[in-house]
């Protein structure tokens, strides 16, 4: 279900919990109040607001890909055959259901989409490519840039 949060605007209490959560949601709320000057009643009530209105939208842990043995990671270009709504929204649909796509991008500039693949072989990652991409023929062309090192892996944004 989607949530929007244009309807619910920030103000700072909101945007100093967010710096904060966003690095580890799993503080104290407690100890966000006092790091806000808000008592954590009030923590806890804007923290369900921002999650009702969509602005938290997700609360994960990021996984190091090292201790599963995920030793490929893989930025792939993928260039449709047309830009056509149908084309793009069933590309759309697809990467969304593969749950080896880590991210996924609709972007300009002669590139369809930008995903973020993350297996744990290369065995695996042609299986994905093969699927994805060489037997869609919604997909002209793809190109792998792979990995040698994860030198950042985050999800936090500056938060003005």
């Amino acid at each position: 279900m989607a949530r929007t949060s244009s309807l619910r605007s920030l103000d700072s209490f909101d945007r100093a919990i967010l710096r904060i959560i966003q690095r580890d949601n799993k503080i104290p709320q407690r100890t966000i109040a006092e790091a806000v000057n808000l008592s954590a009643a009030a923590v806890q009530r804007r923290i369900a607001a921002m999650e009702a209105a969509g602005i938290i939208r997700h609360n994960v842990a990021i996984i190091d890909t090292k201790a599963l043995g995920m030793t490929i990671t893989s930025i792939v270009e993928v260039h449709l055959i047309n830009e056509r709504p149908m084309t793009v929204d069933g590309a759309k649909a697809l990467f969304l259901a593969a749950p080896e796509v880590q991210q996924c991008y609709y972007v300009t500039g002669g590139i369809s989409f930008v995903l973020v693949i993350v297996t744990q072989d290369m065995i695996e990652y042609e299986a994905i490519t093969r699927r994805l991409f060489a037997d869609n023929e919604a997909v002209s062309s793809f190109r792998s840039l792979i990995a040698l090192d994860r030198v950042k892996a985050g999800a936090e944004i500056v938060i003005p």
